[in-house]
């Protein structure tokens, strides 16, 4: 067989260019690599290859030469001896040098990678995924909680609320004007204040009617927020004064309902019965209280001596001067609020007694518009800042096996001369390069991933429709991409340029060093920990939501539809009677649709509105206006408790007789008869509104089950009081714009038969609030679904990058102890044997990760404490179960490289060493 030799002019104008004491170093490794390429790629490839290198090593080290030759005034010289007539090269700053050092490096990383595309492939998408994903989030939390609020200096602008220990008001409440008045005339630390109450109401014009969200509020709101209109003007205290009735109009309203037209100023819109003057349109950006809402009405005082105290149902909004902190402003208004009886007698002993418990809220705005989505944001973007963890642990890995295949090299550089910054600073231009790539890829992840996030979101997160990728999310984007390259690629750098790599390579050392093992290892271990972290945290959010799945509503969700209208016929529905034949005149026309089983309304939805709050008595000894029970209460008619399923549970349900005026029945909930008449039948008892204004009682007619009104995280269900839809006189009480419940199993396909009963009904009339009560249960649970599905998809993608971690360790140190097997092998090792010591390998890296993840768990998940349902921080069986998915999960990576270790053949394995 003939022997392969390297090209012969190519060896000696190496030769003649490298230094004596490297040159049979040098030339001896080349040659190595050159007889490698030939075996596995032919001669034309390893004869091009090596022209390549010799011609590179030959002009770096003749240029590298010269440089060191430089005579010491600036001239060139050679061998000590300036050359003549030759005028020096012009200084070079330090700048300039380490520009020219980092553009060279650059230029040499991009070279490497584009030989390895496997490698750079590999380590781009997986950092990609990692920084695509803290991306993606990072846009959310920068909108949502970060930036939420558009307004100037919105960092003093606070909510002004109240508590009252001791009393029946249950935690934080609005207040009255009284205080607003007060507080604007005495409290110095404010700049200004404004006082607002939110409804939803009819808005109509000639061509359009709908039914919308609006905002009442006094015009020193506007100021207090410290905006302007896009066109026409601000209430005015001139307006408060004359009790003008005007109206701003938000940007959406203006486009779809006036089509963008200039001349919308002095137009009229009918608002709840009342025609009121557009005088101005907000900007786009202009979203208060909420994005939903489109309509803000003038609301002032008109005459500051006719307040009528107590009547706790308005909103504060206030700005702090400069330098005021929210503690401060509330220790001001404590003594305020002590002092209004002397100007306002009040309504007797409970507003006597509300005023001495009364103690300030003063919370910032920021606080107040995030509210409960603050945590779950931040746990997600630390969910994925652990995702980019592992990933850089795995890419350190990839990039550590990768620099022990180019020990050799960096040896050759270390003996020609080249220092250890300049090692590393190549080594680190790699990383950075696939970091940047890696930052690149992750920007289009999120450029895709942000609106499928916005549309996965649940409803209620504020300024979502904010969220996009902003100057800040891509400054986030390349601070994490150099944060990841250092993270990757200063272990490897600084661990394969020390000097002693040459002493290594010189001693023919092949084998894995211990140090670089407990590297790799350390990084598994990172690795796992932090993915079984999440596996936890995905498994309790897993259970919290299937415990919240079983918990019974009270109610049933299935096949029932639900939505509002607004009738508007003021001369023909003015009271209870009228108001009641309208609506069973309605449920007659939709009971009459094919499939349809029943039809009901209730005044306020489970799971959608909730329920009033009022304060009633029984005829029980000892029970007065002062330790009335503080109940819910709502009104139904039609067939409402069958359409939803709610059992009768003693008596009997509302009957014809209930609908007649002059009756004076009620069901209440048996929550409801358990709190007013403990121990005791509740049907024939008596109940009447702890308000001395109204006189009649109400007479129990039936027992119901309960329901959960607000979601299913309630502990207990809801007492409840349920009032027929006429009262003993024509004006109790009118039920205008109840939600209809309709039974149908052809919920698919009734909406459009239910808007055309409706249009042919009550033509005038919007139909809004359309829902079913499954979208409504689903929407219920929605923020934990959407924490445990994001939370699931980062655990994912970390088990993944775990498992491929293990791999990729173990089958480099298979690759690197081949020859070791082989003899193992040759002297009469099993395949088992040799399979058994891979695995068990793997799983001793990985039982050290499982144990360190655990105690890392026990202390992370606590921050899940608010999103848990029926089920602990620490829940020993998802615990378990957690550990022995990761354990076999790895366990399998670690079995593919052990099976291709028991397969080596030891006579080929030999004689290839």
């Amino acid at each position: 067989m003939s022997v392969v030799r390297t090209p012969g002019l190519a060896r000696r104008l190496l030769a003649s260019a490298l230094p004596e004491d490297a040159r049979d170093y040098v030339t001896n490794e080349l040659d190595e690599v050159f007889h490698q390429r030939h075996a596995a790629g032919g001669a034309l490839h390893a004869r091009a290859w090596y022209w390549r290198e010799a011609l590179s090593f030959s002009m770096r080290f003749a240029i590298e030469r010269i440089h060191e030759h430089a005579s010491p005034d600036g001239g060139l010289a050679l061998n000590g001896t300036s050359l003549p007539g030759m005028p020096p090269p012009p200084r070079r700053g330090f700048m300039q040098r380490t520009l020219e050092s980092w553009t060279r490096d650059f230029t040499y990383a991009i070279r490497r990678l584009l030989r390895a595309p496997g490698f750079a492939f590999v380590t781009v998408l997986t950092l990609a995924l990692a920084i695509g994903a803290n991306t993606a989030i990072f846009s959310v939390v920068d909108a949502v909680l970060i930036h939420p609020l558009s307004f100037p200096n919105a960092d003093r602008l606070v909510v002004i609320r109240g508590i009252a220990p001791g009393t029946d008001l249950p935690g934080e409440f609005p207040l009255s004007p009284e205080f607003y008045v007060s507080y604007r005339d005495q409290a110095d630390k404010l700049e200004n204040i404004g006082m607002f109450q939110l409804m939803q109401t009819t808005v109509r014009t000639p061509d359009q009617v709908d039914r919308l969200f609006a905002a009442q509020m006094t015009s020193s709101l506007f100021a207090t927020l410290g905006v302007q209109p896009a066109i026409g003007r601000l209430p005015t205290k001139e307006d408060d004064a004359a009790g003008a009735q005007v109206a701003l109009i938000s940007d959406s309203v203006w486009r779809n309902w006036f089509k963008s037209s200039p001349d919308v100023i002095g137009k009229t819109i009918e608002v709840s019965n009342t025609m009121r003057t557009v005088i101005g349109v907000m900007r786009p950006d202009f979203r208060f209280p909420d994005a939903n809402f489109s309509v803000w009405l003038r609301a002032g005082i008109a005459d500051e001596t006719k307040i009528v105290p107590g009547r706790l149902q308005f909103q504060f909004l206030a700005r702090m001067k400069p330098g005021v902190r929210p503690d401060e402003v509330a220790a001001q208004l404590a003594p305020i609020a002590k002092r209004l009886p002397e100007r306002w007698a009040g309504n007797g002993p409970r507003y006597l007694q509300l005023i001495e418990h009364h103690r300030p809220v003063v919370r910032p705005l920021r606080d107040q518009v995030v509210g409960e989505v603050a945590r779950p944001l931040w746990i997600l973007l630390g969910t994925v800042g652990i995702v980019l963890l592992i990933a850089c642990a795995n890419v350190a890995n990839l990039f550590i096996v990768r620099a022990q295949s180019q020990r050799r090299a960096m040896a050759v550089r270390q003996a020609l001369g080249a220092g250890r910054a300049a090692l590393v600073r190549s080594m680190m231009s790699e990383a950075i390069v696939l970091a940047a790539l890696g930052g690149i890829g992750g920007l289009l992840i999120a450029w895709a991933g942000v609106p499928m996030l916005i549309r996965a979101a649940p409803e209620g997160i504020p300024n979502l429709d904010g969220v996009h990728l902003s100057g800040t999310a891509l400054l986030f984007t390349a601070g994490i991409s150099l944060l990841a390259a250092c993270a990757f690629g200063l272990l490897p750098a600084v661990r394969l340029s020390s000097p002693a790599m040459v002493d290594d390579l010189r001693q023919g050392s092949r084998s894995v060093t211990s140090e670089g093992r407990f590297s790799r290892n350390t990084l598994v271990v990172v690795q796992t920990a932090s993915a079984l972290v999440l596996l936890v945290a995905a498994g309790l959010l897993g259970r919290s939501f299937l415990a919240m799945s079983r918990v019974d509503p009270g109610f049933e969700t299935q096949n029932i539809f639900t939505f509002q209208m607004a009738a508007q016929r003021p001369q023909q529905l003015v009271d209870g009677p009228t108001w009641s034949a309208f609506h069973e005149e309605a449920m007659r026309r939709l009971g009459a649709i094919p499939g349809v089983q029943s039809v009901g309304f209730v005044n306020e939805l489970p799971f959608d509105e909730g329920a009033a709050v009022g304060r009633f008595i029984t005829e029980r000894p000892g029970e007065s206006v002062m330790n009335a029970h503080r109940m819910s209460y709502t009104y139904t008619g039609g067939q409402y408790f069958q359409t939803m399923a709610i059992p009768l549970v003693k008596g009997r349900l509302f009957e014809a007789s209930d609908r007649a005026l002059g009756s004076a029945n009620v069901l209440v909930s048996r929550a409801a008869a358990q709190a007013l008449w403990p121990e005791e039948d509740a049907v024939g008892k008596r109940l009447k509104n702890a308000d001395p204004q109204v006189p009649t009682w109400h007479t129990v007619v039936g027992v119901v089950g309960d329901v959960r009104l607000q979601n299913f995280r309630q502990q207990t269900p809801d007492p409840l009081i349920y009032f027929p839809p006429v009262g003993p006189e024509p004006r109790s009480w009118a039920v205008g714009t109840p939600a209809y419940v309709v039974r149908s199993t052809r919920m698919d396909t009734i909406t459009a038969e239910v808007r055309a009963v409706l249009r042919e009904y009550v033509p005038e009339a919007p139909m809004y609030r359309v829902f079913t009560m499954t979208q409504l249960a689903d929407r219920a649970m929605a923020q934990l679904h959407f924490t445990m599905l994001l939370l699931a998809i980062a655990a994912g993608l970390a088990v993944v990058l775990g498992a491929v971690g293990i791999y990729g360790v173990l089958s480099y140190v298979v690759s690197r102890r081949t020859r070791e097997i082989a003899v193992r092998m040759a002297l009469g090792a099993k395949a088992s044997a040799v399979r058994r010591m891979v695995v068990i390998q793997g799983a001793r890296v990985t039982l050290i990760g499982v144990a360190l993840g655990i105690v890392v768990a026990l202390a992370a998940t606590r921050v899940l404490d608010t999103l848990l349902f029926g089920v602990k921080a620490f829940d020993a069986p998802t615990f378990v179960a957690m550990a022995a998915l990761m354990v076999l999960i790895a366990l399998l990576a670690s079995y593919l490289p052990a099976r291709r270790a028991s397969s080596v053949d030891p006579l080929q394995s030999l004689t290839i060493e």
